[in-house]
């Protein structure tokens, strides 16, 4: 293992170099703070079933991949793009003001190589992670951890250990989305980079009071049907429905960029207290997080925490993060793993204690089941919303189908949508109804919302910014309309996003 490890070390040492040599010759000398993180997109080599192969990278000119904040610290950075694309970088979770938010609007649009952009607001604290939002860059790992820490983690003297989670394929993503839609790589990729949708209302109250929303007391039922005590077929266990799971068959599946034929190995004391800040960050794959001979306490989901829930077993959606409090028994090896759902593939690390020796990993295991609520279910969050009755209500209709592949909100694909009208102020609901076989990680930008029932059973569930809606399911979503923009909505399969499952939350008065 120590050989392998010097390879990528000296891969990484190598692209590292010409990046700074290119940062010099592209980038004029420009007034920023010097307390400002310097963040630079570009590319790297690493090592898959051993074979070298370039993938993007978000880093800092140490090597660093991404960024660690102390309790307190501003999110002041400096983004350079060297990697050869147009590119844009969402910051995945946070809060910001939204023409800082990384989506590319009209008014933010991805910026050129050789170009920079400075952001600089308040972060919240937790674990978060960030991701390219142009085209299909974030297959080819243009994502990156964003931990932001409090004064309270700090006293806890625990060891954190990030893992990140991704899936691979020595296919280009071009190729990956072509295979699904039956479109030439080019088309593929045209399809990726569609922008915002061009149509916006001209009287808001249009989309306000759409099919498919309620306003104030007023019900405006989807397709003529009320569905505010749905009670569909298949929607219970026991369903004869099939499931559909993993649209793409990868190469291989990745934990720090690395597959558990060579897993990264991290020492730890004996006895030793650990948080495990765990990243789903794979477009397209969703994973069960196995912590084997070690007890875990889920005490944060999506950065926000939660009353603690103790297990072993842990399902993760994309584009979902879970923190994990494990405490380390004894002398010994402890492997953290995550299994690919309807498959045997895992990926991990593994933990050790000081003078341990490392032995490899048994893959006799069965297909893991589809990721599912199980865990959404159990979990409370820390941070409540304040009850309140809201004041808008938007149902919204998950549909699609994998022939052709085409995925859609209230039957509308992106950019061709309606946007859905805000007022700063309001309490927003939002009940999303899975009318199709694959399950759909639905993610908000610019807010954070409370998961307040599963298939109509009220619950005071989670604070987070993903959420999963399994197939002929529902799940109702709670915030506070307290960040006008333009803010984007979409499932996170990113394939599913690219094809059409996205739409806009607007605030009224944002200039178009």
């Amino acid at each position: 293992m120590d050989s392998l490890i010097t390879r990528r070390h000296l891969l990484t040492t190598a692209v590292t170099t010409a990046g700074i040599a290119a940062l010099a010759r592209v980038l004029p000398a420009r007034a920023q703070p010097a307390t400002a993180i310097r963040l630079t997109a570009e590319r790297r080599t690493i090592e898959v079933n051993r074979k070298a192969v370039s993938v993007f990278a978000l880093r800092q000119p140490g090597g660093t991949q991404g960024v660690i904040l102390d309790p307190g610290q501003r999110f002041t950075l400096d983004l350079t793009n060297l990697s050869g694309q147009p590119t844009i970088i969402h910051w995945h979770g946070q809060l910001p003001p939204w023409k800082e938010d990384g989506f590319p609007w009209r008014q933010t649009p991805p910026f050129a190589p050789g170009a920079a952009r400075y952001y600089d607001f308040q972060p919240i604290t937790g674990t978060y992670w960030m991701h390219s939002h142009r085209g299909l860059q974030e297959q080819s790992l243009m994502t990156a951890p964003l931990i932001i820490r409090n004064a309270s983690e700090i006293r806890e003297d625990r060891q954190e250990i990030v893992m990140m989670l991704h899936d691979f394929s020595f296919r280009t993503p071009n190729e990956l989305l072509a295979g699904l839609t039956g479109a030439t790589p080019d088309a593929a990729d045209r399809m990726a980079t569609q922008m915002e949708n061009i149509s916006s209302p001209s009287d808001p109250s249009i989309a306000a009071n759409s099919p498919g929303s309620t306003q104030g007391n007023m019900t405006m039922p989807m397709g003529g049907m009320d569905m505010s005590h749905m009670n569909m077929p298949g929607m219970r266990r026991g369903s004869s429905m099939r499931m559909s799971l993993n649209d793409v068959d990868y190469d291989a599946y990745l934990a720090n960029d690395r597959t558990l034929a060579d897993p990264e190995v991290v020492r730890v004391a004996a006895g030793g207290r650990l948080r495990l800040r765990i990243i789903n960050g794979a477009s397209s794959s969703q994973f069960w997080i196995d912590l084997g001979k070690l007890t875990g306490q889920v005490v944060a989901a999506d950065g926000h925490p939660v009353n603690p829930v103790a297990g072993r077993r842990f399902p993760l959606a994309m584009a979902q993060r879970l923190d994990i409090l494990v405490d380390v028994p004894s002398e010994g090896t402890f492997a953290i793993l995550a299994q690919v759902e309807g498959k045997r593939a895992r990926t991990g690390i593994i933990i050790a204690t000081t003078d341990a020796h490392i032995s490899r990993i048994n893959n006799a295991v069965a297909a893991a089941p589809a990721v599912d609520n199980s865990l959404e279910a159990r979990l409370a969050a820390v941070n409540p919303l304040a009850p309140r009755k809201p004041d808008l209500v938007y149902r919204i209709t998950l549909s699609g189908n994998m022939r052709p592949y085409a995925w859609a909100l209230n039957g509308q694909y992106w950019p061709n949508i309606t946007p859905l009208m805000l007022r700063k102020g309001q309490r927003v609901e939002i009940e999303l109804v899975n009318h199709s076989t694959m399950a759909h990680p639905m993610h908000l930008h610019g807010h954070a919302f409370q998961v307040v029932a599963l298939n109509g059973t009220s619950i005071v569930g989670a604070v987070r910014d993903t959420v999963l809606v399994p197939p002929m399911t529902s799940v109702r979503l709670a915030f506070d309309a307290d960040n006008p923009g333009r803010w984007a909505f979409h499932c996170h399969n990113l394939y599913h996003m690219v094809t059409g499952m996205m739409t806009e939350f607007r605030y009224d008065g944002i200039a178009l």
